[in-house]
Formats: C-alpha cells, structure tokens, sequence
C-alpha cells in the first residue's frame, strides 16, 4: 500500500467499507500481478481486443454461465493483470469509488473518446474521434504502424463507422458523423482489413430487405455501390503510389472461407445485418441467453478475427489489429443481463482463436495481446447492492448468475487488463496508481503511450 493508507481518511473509508462487508463480497476481484521478462524482443504483431462496455462484473457473469466458475478464460491466465482507469475529462478518485456507491455514476468516458484515448494516449472530449480538446486531429497508433509499413485493420460486432473502430482510423468533431467517418476510413485511410455490421440491405434479424435502409455506416451509396462492384478507387495502403481496391465480403461463408488459404491484401467485410451482428435481433430481449434463436446469416467475432488475422499476416513486417465486442455495451445499456452474457461469451471465445493463432502461426516474443474494455456499463453488481455493493452470485453452469443493474448508463468503475507476449513487461512501469481494493492500475492513455514507446527506433518501410 502507498502512503495515503496510513492517512486518517483513508483509513476511515476503509473502515466503512469493511463494515458494509464490501472486502469479503466485492464485485471486483484485485488483478495487479505482474510476471514479465527482462528482454524486449521485437514488437511485430499487436493484437488489442476490447469488449466495449464490459467491466469485472460482466466478465464474472459470463464466467458463471459459461462454465460454473471463474477464472478459466485464457486471459484471466495472462502473466500482466491490471486494473485500468477510462475518464475522459475528469479523474478517478480511488478513496471516493468505494465512500458512495453512486461515485461510479459520475462523469464517466464514452466510447470515442476511450478510444481516442487508447489509440492516440491523448484525453479528448466526449464524441472526439481520434481528435484532441481543441479538435486538432491526432496520430493513431494504426497510422504509426502504417509508417512502418505495416499492415492494420479494425474488427468490430457493431456498425464499422461505430465508435470504436472508428477511434482508432477516422479523425472527426463528432463520433455521430457516421457517414463522414465511413468514408474516411474506407477511402481515405491506408486500413487493410475492415469487418464489422452497418449492411444496409438487412435489418438487425439479418433479413433481406425489400428495398436499401441507410447507408450512413458504410459511407453513402456511391461508396457502397463501389465496394460491391469492386470499382472503388479507394486511398493508396502499401504506398507504391496507386489506389488500392477492397475485396468486399458479406456472407458468413465468405468471413469462414477467409480465414484459410491465400487472400486478397485488402478486405473490408460488411456482415449481413444492420447496426449489430446479435445483441439487437428481435424477441425478448430480456430472456435468458440463447432463448432466442441467433442469427444465422451472420459470422461470430471469432471467425471474423480469424479472417482479418489472415489478411493481415500477409504483411511479414507485422500489423496492429484492433477486434471488439462491441454490443456487450448495447446490452449493458439495457440492463439485458441474457444478452450481454451471450455477447461476452462471443468475445470469450474470439480471445480464444486469437490465442490460438499466435500459437500456431506466430509467437509470445513477437506479438503482444491485450485484452480490456474501455469502459463499464450498466452498473452491475450482486442482488442486493447500494448502498454497499454486493458480489454476483453463481447459480451454476448455464444459469443466469444473481445479478442486478444501477444504471443505464457508462460506468467510471477501473476495467481489467490483461496482456502477454512482446512488450508486456512495459506495463508495469505504467502502474504507478494504486486503488485499495483492485490494486495497481494504469490508465487508459497509456496503452498507447506504451505501444508508441516499445516501436521508438523501429525503421520505416516494408
């Protein structure tokens, strides 16, 4: 513990805490272990996986009704666990977290600019892709690897013009400028592989639709209309001077077909529903996970990961590739317990191909894979909680864990980290906070920070 323990005031909040039982029942587990080695090999492939919206609490959950207990995801085996603070503008006050329960509720990030913040290291507004508090457009951690000529590529469960792919390509005042920041990253940007939904033939059933919705995630009809007929003149991405085209896919098949063999050098997969692959489909939303039928039509992450993997590994330099589950945050925002169990889980088992790729095709002194969220929603926590906080309960494998939601909203609760392979060693110099029941922690910005640090000296050009 740092000085501030041995502070009155600390010891008073603790004291409180301790007496509401928070110690033995808290929803949050402490992850600041660190094991790491004393050489920095080569960073080749980086590999950052977020579940959007997801905290300790949803991952405790889902563990629960996955398999019975927790602790057996291959990421909650990592070497590097910390803790990771996501505010946009404002703090994260470790004494205040655990004084009120309502702490957690004020001024939490959003999505855009907890992406800025991990693509770029810079804090930027709400609603500020990839831009700073002045507007000013700010360097992603893709275009640093673009630089040196590498490869990149987003994958996303939601619309590909979202929040979250977009804050780690695009540059725009407004995450809600859709169509703007399709439009950059499709044709402006040197991206190599981008998958995700926005399909404006099909509906959130992944049914055909009589006639086009909105094209606003895909960047307007003429860029759609282009893609689909392989004519888009499309920005220069290997840099020899001339336009390279994207090879559109958009049939489960055509994601699974791509995960094997020879591939084209740039992809951009639109899934066959609209604004999510899953979470948003029809029936009750509130139901038990998998009561209502999935849709079929569509590719789960893992084997969009997998296919955007084998794209990029067509570049021997390396790649940075960015895969998130994005709608663990929809259903967080609809207290749909069911749902966001079933769209961790999705995101549980694309870590797991993952991590079987660089097993099979690469390896842990090359690559580096993080995986984290970027910020809580929902407020979960055990039945029971506020004004203390209670832990969610197991009732066995595949049964809804005890549960309860206090908010509909973003959360500014610490998310977990957990990372391995090349470099990883260098969070631990960036953990120099301390929260007094979740350990060491680091904040956000510094997952770039870190990345851009670790490939200093690397030489530019293919």
């Amino acid at each position: 513990m740092n000085s501030l323990m041995k502070s009155k005031s600390v010891k008073t909040v603790l004291c409180t805490v301790l007496s509401a039982a928070l110690l033995a029942a808290a929803p949050m587990q402490a992850l600041a272990t660190s094991s790491h080695s004393s050489h920095n090999p080569r960073l080749k492939n980086v590999i950052l996986m977020i579940s959007d919206g997801c905290g300790y609490n949803e991952i405790k959950a889902a563990d629960y009704y996955q398999y019975g207990q927790t602790g057996l995801q291959v990421y909650e085996k990592f070497p590097v666990q910390y803790a990771m603070s996501t505010y946009s503008i404002g703090s994260y006050d470790p004494i205040a977290a655990w004084a009120s329960f309502n702490y957690a509720k004020t001024a939490p990030t959003d999505s855009a600019a907890a992406a800025t913040a991990m693509s770029t290291g810079v804090k930027t507004y709400d609603a500020g892709i990839g831009v700073d508090l002045n507007k000013q457009s700010l360097k992603h951690i893709s275009q640093r690897f673009e630089e040196l000529g590498r490869s990149t590529g987003v994958v996303t469960t939601v619309e590909i013009s979202h929040a979250t792919p977009a804050g780690f390509v695009a540059h725009n005042a407004s995450r809600n400028n859709y169509s703007d920041i399709a439009n950059e990253m499709i044709m402006a940007s040197a991206t190599d592989v981008i998958m995700g939904a926005g399909n404006p033939w099909y509906d959130d059933n992944g049914a055909k639709r009589a006639s086009a919705g909105s094209y606003q995630y895909v960047g307007g009809q003429e860029i759609w209309d282009g893609l689909v007929t392989g004519k888009l003149a499309a920005a220069d991405a290997d840099g020899d001077g001339k336009s390279d085209p994207w090879k559109l896919i958009q049939t489960r098949d055509e994601f699974k077909k791509m995960a094997t063999g020879k591939t084209p050098d740039r992809v951009i997969g639109i899934a066959q529903a609209y604004t999510t692959l899953q979470q948003a489909r029809g029936g009750d939303g509130k139901a038990e996970p998998y009561k209502t039928a999935l849709n079929k039509n569509v590719p789960t992450l893992a084997e969009m990961s997998n296919a955007a993997l084998n794209v990029l590994d067509n570049d021997r330099d390396g790649f940075f590739l960015m895969i998130e589950g994005g709608a663990v945050d929809w259903a967080g925002h609809a207290n749909q317990s069911g749902r966001m169990i079933e769209e961790e889980i999705d995101f549980n088992k694309a870590v797991d191909a993952v991590y079987k790729w660089v097993e099979k095709n690469s390896n842990w002194n090359e690559t580096l894979l993080v995986v984290t969220g970027d910020h809580e929603t929902g407020y979960l926590t055990g039945q029971g909680s506020n004004p203390g906080w209670a832990a969610v309960t197991n009732n066995g494998k595949g049964k809804l864990p005890g549960m309860q939601w206090n908010s509909g909203d973003h959360t500014n609760n610490l998310v977990p980290l957990y990372a391995k392979g090349a470099a990883s060693y260098l969070f631990k110099s960036y953990a120099d906070e301390e929260d007094y029941f979740l350990g060491e922690y680091i904040d956000n910005t510094e997952i770039a920070k870190l990345l851009f640090k670790a490939l200093e000296g690397a030489r530019k050009g293919r």
